[in-house]
């Protein structure tokens, strides 16, 4: 798939945050949503990347002072391994419920047992 331009990567991310159940997003805690052109280089294939302290291990201390987790998606890797818009909107939606999925502690392994690795 060609680039396509980050405002509309940034409105196919808006739609799939929407798609998202509200219930599921409600209960999201302290959560920023970014979007970066390239992964980091030692893994250049990396569509997403969730980094904060999963619910799951947080404890009384936690909460104050403390910067937002983010979910951090990127874009190059994205749109490259997709064909079409319509692939594209789909793996971002997967994507999303992926690293959303890491903010409740689910790690890689249970993931791929889902079907959502």
């Amino acid at each position: 798939m060609e680039p396509i331009p980050p405002e509309q990567f940034e409105l196919i991310v808006e739609e799939s945050l929407d798609e998202v159940p509200e219930e599921f997003m409600s209960l999201l805690d302290n959560v920023v949503f970014l979007i970066e052109d390239e992964p980091p280089s030692d893994d250049p294939d990396l569509l997403g990347l969730y980094d904060g302290v999963p619910r799951t291990e947080r404890d009384s201390g936690w909460g104050v002072g403390n910067l937002p987790d983010r979910i951090t998606l990127f874009r190059g890797p994205l749109t490259r391994m997709c064909e079409d818009l319509e692939d594209l909107r789909d793996e971002i939606a997967i994507t999303v419920v992926h690293e959303i999925a890491h903010h409740f502690g689910i790690d890689d392994a249970a993931l791929h047992e889902l079907g959502w690795g």
